[in-house]
């Protein structure tokens, strides 16, 4: 079964839109199209459903519903009871917010582990816990590949480690980290786990209850929706954390964590999402059954075009002596986000490609720490290409036409 890009680019009206004809996206990683079910059923909130949801007239508790039918919905794609999917303002609050949870909850003396291939969101409010007299233990990639290697995770933990932080996969190395091997090794010292998925969801939703961590967070907008963080924790640790809501919200575990009031339309436009892979799995003949499995039908439909359309790209560049690519060559192996440090200014190259009509990226990307762990001067930072499934041969094709004339 192969995907079928022509449906998958009828699902997403930037595809038709005449301001957006002449260009190519490749910078998705910092935000992705959004899907038509998204657009549609935000657009139909803002229009029908913009009053407090909940209460018992019509427009209020269709509001209430379509809330509700976004988490549930999301929550069994993701394999996971509807109760534990938080939604937030972003995966950076998010993170922020969990991390005063654990402040409070963990013993001055106890540990976390972070890692330095980790986006700022995800070891930033983690590592200020310092302060507080919570040891913060640094799991390290290798120099020069960018590789977590999970031997080096087990010679760092004890049983005064608490949680283990570490991404499912890095927004500049790239490269996808065995989830289920590492939750296994933390399980075993004891230890919680907690994953920043932002940068691997958008290529694929993951089975989080297969996997097994006990936290997981990732970003709608990077996921073809609206401007929301998704959030994962399972029962056994968010019952077991303090409350960080209104103290009346306790009881209801997926308010423990979201302070703040949340955005009801965009709230109710992630049902879109789910919608979305809904029809991905219908078109392409996925069976009806458990939204997880179809789910990954879906998953695997995407990472298949995914690593297709990628390998050319790696082969085009890892031979470059002005370019050093960032993370594997194999595009089993890594998502498509592509860094490159470059023997010159990759701002100006990116304003370049600009002129071409591609639409990349370039600086350190909130990845300072793991730029530097590859030894890249985060200054001057990396160029950014990255894709999803819905990516054409053509755009591709521009892509690699355009690097062999700047590069």
């Amino acid at each position: 079964m192969t995907l079928d890009i022509d449906f998958v680019r009828a699902q997403f009206p930037a595809f038709s839109e005449p301001s957006l004809a002449n260009i190519a996206h490749f910078e998705n990683a910092g935000g992705s199209y959004a899907c038509a079910p998204v657009i549609d059923r935000l657009t139909r909130f803002y229009r029908e459903r913009k009053v407090q949801p909940y209460g018992p007239a019509a427009p209020t508790r269709l509001g209430g519903e379509e809330m509700d039918e976004a988490r549930s919905r999301m929550a069994a794609i993701l394999g996971v009871a509807p109760d534990e999917l938080s939604f937030g303002p972003s995966t950076t609050a998010n993170t922020y917010v969990l991390a005063q949870a654990f402040r409070q909850w963990m013993k001055p003396g106890e540990a976390i582990v972070v890692t330095n291939q980790d986006h700022e969101a995800n070891t930033g409010p983690w590592r200020r816990l310092e302060a507080d007299g919570i040891e913060v233990r640094e799991w390290k990639m290798d120099p020069e590949t960018g590789h977590l290697d999970p031997a080096a995770l087990e010679d760092i933990l004890d049983e005064s480690v608490r949680l283990v932080c570490f991404p499912h996969c890095s927004n500049v190395v790239g490269e996808i980290n065995p989830v289920t091997e590492i939750t296994a090794v933390a399980h075993a010292a004891g230890a919680f786990v907690c994953v920043d998925g932002v940068s691997y969801a958008p290529h694929g939703f993951a089975d989080v209850g297969a996997l097994g961590p006990d936290i997981y967070l990732f970003s709608a907008y990077k996921t073809y929706g609206p401007h929301q963080g998704l959030m994962v924790i399972r029962r056994a640790l968010g019952q077991m954390l303090p409350n960080q809501g209104h103290y009346f919200n306790a009881d209801s575990l997926y308010k423990r964590f979201t302070p703040a009031g949340p955005d009801h339309a965009q709230i109710a436009a992630c049902a879109g999402m789910a919608d979305y892979v809904d029809a991905l799995a219908d078109h392409h003949g996925a069976p009806a059954g458990k939204a997880s499995l179809r789910g990954q039908v879906v998953h695997d439909l995407m990472r298949s075009r995914e690593v297709e359309l990628l390998q050319p790209v790696l082969d085009a560049l890892k031979s470059r002596n002005s370019v050093r690519l960032l993370g594997p060559d194999r595009a089993e192996d890594r998502a498509p986000t592509v860094a490159l440090a470059l023997n010159r200014d990759p701002v100006a190259v990116n304003e370049e490609l600009a002129r071409r009509g591609i639409m990349a990226g370039a600086g350190d990307f909130y990845a300072v720490r793991a730029l530097g762990g590859v030894g890249v001067d985060a200054a001057q930072g990396v160029l950014r290409l990255s894709f999803t499934h819905y990516t054409s041969q053509d755009e591709i094709d521009r892509l690699l036409n355009a690097l062999d004339d700047l590069l």
